[in-house]
């Protein structure tokens, strides 16, 4: 899982923080992160550096899964660290949810998978 981090102009991630935010991503969604090929972290200052504010940090994530379109959550918080936190719940939440709708939609399959190799041509000697 590779996990790339942006940030508007109103935050500054430094190494120490970036090592942090992958941190506890990795640590959230490990479970995940074969089928996860990019996970991308947006953060946001609502209501930018000169005012305050309650829920004004924002985090968005965006995982793009094998074989599946993208998915995206977001979460606002009082804190980088608990918007990252809470937008990494959404998104375990919902990766989890969307794969057991997919495996439910392919037990239920009727016709043969397409990504199931064809059987042989027997001989009919």
């Amino acid at each position: 899982m590779r996990i790339q981090i942006n940030s508007d102009r109103n935050i500054e991630i430094d190494e120490p923080l970036q090592a942090e935010i992958s941190d506890g991503l990795e640590n959230a969604l490990g479970r995940f992160s074969e089928r996860i090929t990019l996970l991308e972290v947006h953060l946001s200052d609502e209501n930018s550096d000169k005012k305050g504010g309650h829920d004004d940090m924002r985090c968005m994530l965006e995982a793009r899964l094998e074989g599946q379109q993208p998915i995206a959550v977001a979460h606002r918080a009082a804190s980088l660290s608990l918007a990252v936190d809470g937008a990494a719940a959404k998104l375990t939440k919902l990766i989890k949810h969307s794969q057991e709708r997919l495996h439910e939609q392919q037990s239920q399959r009727t016709d043969p998978d397409p990504s199931a190799p064809e059987p042989e041509p027997e001989d009919e000697y």
